[in-house]
């Protein structure tokens, strides 16, 4: 329950409202996690947050989180520099299916800053290229200056195996890639549901969405479909409640859940 101190090594902006911070592991932690935890990062003197781990799980020694400046602590957080010191809880929390997915095409859907705790299971599946089939990244922003990790992206488009397509959902005057929501992706691909495992991250409507269509209109059964869910995450033990979600606590049973557990659950409006 103690944060242990963390020096940042890097700062990089994202975009204009969103950053990315790599912390240095001191040798007395293990920095190990899976793709899909979290971590409390704690701001001294502000306040304390959870954050999906964004970076490789295959690099030992460093933690990377993107992080939105969005409230006081986050605000705080995106205004430190390299050399500075945060506090780290963690990991929690329940982890992407990348054993269950082996040998198994996988498809990734991701909101805004939603592809961020889901580019440590695409870096996993690039170190472990032969493990898995195609991998299909179907990523949505609000506009173009809202698109993460642009270089990264380019990147991933290039390789053999993967297809990565990009949507907004308002264009401006340079922009020449696709509008529309995240779902208008799917004219796009050809998924094999009896070998497909779907990992998705966003706003709750768009997912509720996604997992529409890809059950109705592509055939993957429920089993097969995982998401994570945020809620407003405080001790990360399951003590105070602040993240409950009809049964389950997010912070203690997920964040990662399979749709089929949640399915039931999704559709009861403001639970």
């Amino acid at each position: 329950m103690l944060p242990a101190p963390h020096r940042i090594l890097r700062v990089k902006r994202e975009t204009y409202d969103t950053f990315t911070l790599t912390l240095e592991v001191p040798e007395e932690a293990k920095g190990e996690f899976a793709p899909g935890q979290f971590s409390m990062l704690y701001v001294f003197g502000v306040g304390e947050l959870p954050i999906s781990i964004s970076g490789d799980p295959g690099v030992p020694g460093q933690l990377v989180y993107t992080i939105r400046s969005v409230g006081k602590a986050t605000e705080s957080l995106v205004k430190l520099r390299a050399g500075d010191w945060v506090g780290v809880r963690g990991p929690f929390g329940s982890a992407w299916p990348v054993e269950a997915a082996r040998g198994m095409d996988v498809l990734i859907v991701a909101g805004g800053i939603g592809l961020a705790p889901l580019r440590s299971v695409i870096y996993h599946v690039l170190r472990n290229r032969d493990a898995y089939g195609r991998l299909t990244i179907l990523y949505g922003a609000r506009s173009p200056k809202d698109l993460l990790y642009r270089s990264d992206f380019r990147s991933w488009s290039r390789q053999m195996e993967i297809h990565a397509l990009t949507t907004v959902d308002h264009g401006d005057l340079r922009w020449r890639g696709r509008v529309g929501v995240v779902t208008t992706l799917f004219r796009y691909v050809r998924l094999a549901p009896q070998r497909t495992i779907a990992m998705l991250c966003g706003p709750e409507i768009m997912m509720r969405y996604v997992c529409a269509e890809i059950e109705k209109n592509h055939g993957l059964p429920a089993s097969q479909v995982y998401l994570t869910m945020e809620r407003n995450m405080k001790c990360a033990a399951g003590f105070c409640g602040h993240c409950q979600f009809g049964p389950y606590f997010i912070c203690k049973d997920g964040p990662v859940f399979s749709y089929e557990r949640l399915k039931p659950l999704l559709g009861i409006y403001e639970l």
